[in-house]
């Protein structure tokens, strides 16, 4: 089948263009605002983008807290989601009025970035603490601004959990992180790796 983006007739039940764009990992961000507020919110739209420096980007489908509050404090954390918290990052992804500690909410605990004033999950595996670099809204080809705007961060600190650790590199099948299908489908990104080296030049 094809069709054509701008006419979205792809007479199917759902729109499949973030099924295709998948897996996708999830950016577990948390921020906290000026008030001192902390706010924790998942995004499956967050990837690397470059290693030297080290940089990640989120990307907010409107003007969410998250978004807010990086933008007014210039840092935010990138926790790992893995299988065995997922329940609570589904819970830490509910509608609440801002304010509302995601933290609390979902029944995880805080903790304070050791170079940021920013907190992450203490229960998760890894944790990425960030700097604001650049705040882009990406626009289409007929020069409109999207919906969406992305956050991308310098990473400054990076915390890893012991127990994920064997033979001197993070082991997947013990980190199990969580990606991000489509629809209402993820996947556990640890249950079937494999290597491939990479042909030499």
């Amino acid at each position: 089948m094809f069709y054509a983006t701008d006419e979205n007739r792809h007479g199917m039940a759902h729109d499949p263009f973030k099924a295709i764009v998948a897996p996708r990992p999830i950016g577990w961000i948390g921020t906290k605002g000026r008030d001192g507020s902390r706010n924790l919110s998942p995004y499956s739209f967050f990837n690397i983008v470059s290693d030297h420096p080290k940089i990640v980007m989120f990307s907010s489908s409107g003007r969410k807290h998250s978004l807010k509050n990086a933008e007014e404090t210039g840092v935010f954390t990138a926790s790992l989601v893995s299988r065995f918290i997922v329940e609570k990052m589904n819970a830490s992804s509910a509608p609440v009025e801002y304010g509302v500690d995601e933290f609390a909410l979902a029944g995880l605990t805080p903790k304070d970035g050791e170079l940021v004033d920013a907190p992450y999950v203490a229960e998760a595996h890894a944790a990425l603490e960030c700097r604001v670099t650049q705040i882009v809204v990406p626009h289409g080809l007929d020069g409109e601004a999207s919906e969406s705007v992305m956050v991308f961060g310098q990473v400054v600190g990076i915390h890893i959990s012991e127990t994920i650790i064997r033979d001197g590199r993070i082991d997947m099948a013990l980190a199990r992180p969580v990606a991000r299908m489509g629809y209402m489908d993820y996947a556990d990104g640890g249950a079937d790796v494999f290597q491939i080296a990479r042909p030499r030049g």
